[in-house]
């Protein structure tokens, strides 16, 4: 049944990537893989495979990638992605030696790829499963591990239907889970071979702030003309969170505030501002000098790769999402020691529960942000004690990579 659903999956991938870029790049990527391998690997190298679908995994692997790399370095790195968004972002990352989309999970495939590579261990980042890699490289003897994976009731893994596909977890070596939860969940089908390590995601932040980029622009804005104000910075806002921290901003001129839209095509650009209204506005890409930037009072971020390092610059802080899909990463926020708020759609963001008893906020509509904010503008006390909640609740959870590497047998 499940190479049926991949098959079918294969036809439409192919017909979709006739109408979606996005798909197409994907589709194309898949395709190409083995050229990029047949020409890359080298025969006589022993390689260590990292797969992640997107950027978010990969963030989470890649503290674990850079300390093996470090600390072996007598291994080759091989990294996969899934999505696009993942491989065009980081298909550059000189932390591996070979980077590729992993072609799609027939069988066929998945014997091809591993005998082109024939990796002496791989890692799966948190939720990748491709039930066809995972039984051939169990039939080979090649240790897989799954890290920083969190398990929920309503995963097919637990239903009665989904007892067979279940099998495919019997082919990891040791999964380092994220919670307690996880691990009991996977201790009633039988999985024993578990231990709870957190989520790297947390290392991978203290990382990000130990190297975080100096904006002179930013920090040029910040400053102001006069005496310092109070900086808001939202990263990664859909237009549901824009109509609300918008409209506070737009009565509240005692604030700077700085925006990182999750996305940057010129439409939403003008549509965010459209609602500022009357303000002084301008667009990152578009300061040629520092001269006047800090009597600006918006600053919007129309380029990727500054988000984590500007929030460095905020006094508080909004993270997107909340009100469409999903949060994004609140960490990269809450590690510089900054309240954090976000929409309601945190349920299955572990660090979001987490947040919210350490300086972390759910805020469900305009009312519930502007009394916080009233709160943050006039109790500095509460603000920097909330802040430094945060920022504590992000360095308590760290060290998932070094147990993780004290773990397995390299």
């Amino acid at each position: 049944m499940y190479n049926i659903i991949i098959y079918i999956y294969l036809l439409g991938v192919a017909v979709y990537s006739l109408f979606n870029e996005k798909v197409r790049k994907m589709w194309r990527g898949e395709r190409d893989a083995f050229r990029i391998l047949r020409e890359k690997v080298d025969p006589n190298a022993k390689y260590v495979w990292f797969h992640a679908a997107s950027l978010g995994e990969f963030e989470q692997g890649r503290p674990l990638i850079e300390r093996l790399r470090q600390e072996h370095p007598e291994y080759k790195i091989l990294l996969t992605f899934f999505s696009p968004s993942g491989y065009e972002v980081r298909k550059n990352y000189e932390g591996a030696d070979i980077i590729t989309y992993l072609p799609l999970d027939t069988i066929t495939n998945a014997r091809r790829f591993l005998r082109i590579i024939h990796p002496v261990m791989a890692f799966f980042i948190k939720y990748e499963f491709w039930y066809n890699y995972l039984h051939i490289l169990k039939h080979r003897n090649v240790p897989v591990y799954s890290v920083s994976s969190i398990f929920r009731p309503e995963q097919v893994f637990f239903k009665w239907y989904g007892r067979q596909y279940s099998r495919v977890l019997n082919c990891f070596t040791h999964f380092y889970v994220q919670n307690e939860v996880s691990k009991e969940l996977l201790a009633k089908i039988g999985i024993m071979n578990v231990s709870i390590v957190g989520d790297t995601r947390f290392d991978r932040v203290l990382q990000i702030k130990e190297v975080a980029k100096q904006l002179p622009i930013v920090e040029a804005f910040v400053k102001g003309a006069g005496e310092k104000p109070k900086v808001y910075v939202a990263g990664s806002s859909w237009p549901p969170d824009e109509e609300i921290f918008i409209k506070y901003f737009n009565e509240h001129h005692d604030w700077k505030l700085i925006i990182a839209p999750h996305e940057i095509g010129e439409d939403h650009l003008q549509q965010i501002e459209s609602m500022l209204e009357g303000r002084r506005v301008v667009r990152y890409s578009s300061l040629e000098n520092l001269e006047n930037v800090g009597e600006l009072e918006i600053l919007i971020i129309d380029c990727f790769g500054l988000l984590s390092s500007i929030y460095h610059y905020g006094d508080v802080a909004y993270v997107g999402g909340g009100f469409g899909v999903g949060i994004h990463n609140l960490l990269e926020a809450a590690v510089w020691d900054i309240p954090v708020f976000f929409g309601p759609n945190n349920q299955k963001f572990q660090e979001a529960q987490g947040l919210k008893k350490s300086g972390g906020f759910e805020i469900h509509d305009y009312n519930e942000f502007a009394q916080l904010m009233d709160r943050f503008a006039s109790d500095a006390d509460y603000l920097r004690e909330q802040g430094n909640k945060a920022g504590l609740f992000v360095k308590s959870l760290s060290g998932a990579t070094e147990k993780v590497m004290a773990d397995i047998n390299i």
